[in-house]
């Protein structure tokens, strides 16, 4: 019986503590779609996240498509923006943390040629190759919008 209850808790906990995660989940590239504009998400590059304040995951297949929900929801939900980036294309990173360039000779899915970068240096050696503008996210966020 006292097995009985010592397991029975550490399943519980167990149980807790994965449902209270509230880290980026990993993309599923083909299967998962995009919870804005209901298309599947191929392009690893420009893939991107929400995730309530509550934990649940939004999937999205570009930062554009997750700007425009933000846009519809932004008084409603609080919570974590994260977008993958140039430099490794299925990692996320917090959006806040990243450095965007808007390059037509770089298209995202959506059309609005527009790339997150971890690095502001990498960034900027892509911006002298291929032009384009920076945006940091608040920045970004406010040229989107308008």
């Amino acid at each position: 019986m006292k097995n009985s209850v010592t397991i029975l808790l550490i399943a519980l906990l167990a149980v807790l503590t994965i449902s209270c995660n509230t880290g980026p989940q990993a993309i599923d590239y083909g299967n998962d779609g995009c919870h804005f504009c209901k298309m599947t998400i191929v392009d690893k590059i420009h893939g991107a996240e929400f995730i309530t304040g509550k934990g649940k995951v939004y999937k999205f297949d570009a930062t554009e498509c997750m700007l425009n929900y933000a846009q519809d929801v932004q008084t409603k939900v609080t919570g974590i923006y994260y977008t993958n980036h140039y430099g490794n294309p299925t990692e996320l990173i917090p959006s806040s943390e990243a450095t965007y360039l808007i390059s037509k000779e770089l298209p995202s899915p959506m059309g609005a040629n527009l790339t997150a970068f971890k690095e502001k240096s990498t960034a900027e050696k892509i911006q002298s190759d291929l032009g384009g503008t920076l945006y940091t996210w608040k920045e970004l966020k406010t040229y989107l919008n308008n």
